[in-house]
């Protein structure tokens, strides 16, 4: 799954010439926390929360400019990028949202936290063995066995108990997502080992390929 299949497309950007007060109505209004800031090639260029426009009306700042972040604040996803990575981005940075972006920085989506936890209810009793093979067919020419040994490589790095590929195998043939979640210490834990693993083999698969 990619970020544009995750994202909400339903969504407000603003200038930065609008006006604080105007668009603090306008967010109560659609009950919107943030909002993206873009110039009129619709290239983002800053972002505004609430908080911002809470302390903009207090302090008397009359424009969006006086009060947003600057670009070089604000985090992305490109609207191809794995799904994972933005999962993996909100939970490690305690976002709310996430703007998604296509080649020319336009915002063309929004990724929220109520999202993700709506997607992974949908997940939570699937079978960690599907999530698995999903991963075997984006990494081609992997097989499963050199899937299942580089997962109880990295089990065994990752909690010092040594396992064998047919004992990781059996593991993830019995438990669900959502107990994976658990078992791992959360979900950031979790994608991070998925993560390994595929860093593992795609190193392996190089390695061969070089001999």
């Amino acid at each position: 799954m990619k970020a544009k299949e995750l994202m909400d497309k339903d969504f407000v950007y603003i200038s930065k010439n609008d006006k604080v007060v105007e668009v603090s109505e306008v967010m109560e209004d659609i009950r919107r926390f943030t909002c993206p800031v873009v110039n009129d090639d619709k290239q983002l260029i800053g972002w505004v929360t609430s908080f911002e426009i809470t302390k903009g009306l207090r302090e008397g700042n009359e424009k969006i400019s006086e009060i947003m972040s600057s670009y070089e604040e604000i985090t992305t996803i490109h609207e191809d990028a794995p799904a994972r990575l933005a999962v993996i981005e909100t939970a490690n940075n305690k976002f709310v949202t996430l703007p998604v972006v296509n080649d020319d920085n336009q915002v063309i989506g929004i990724i929220r936290s109520c999202d993700i936890v709506k997607l992974l209810s949908t997940l939570y009793d699937i079978k960690v063995s599907k999530l698995y093979k999903a991963m075997q067919n984006q990494l081609k020419g992997v097989t499963w066995e050199e899937l299942m040994d580089a997962s109880a490589l990295v089990s065994k790095k990752t909690t010092g108990v040594k396992v064998s590929p047919e004992e990781y195998e059996d593991t993830i043939m019995n438990s669900t997502f959502g107990e994976a979640i658990w078992a791992t210490g959360g979900l950031e834990k979790f994608f991070a080992g998925l993560i390994s693993v595929g860093e593992l083999v795609t190193a392996r698969k190089v390695g061969r390929a070089k001999r």
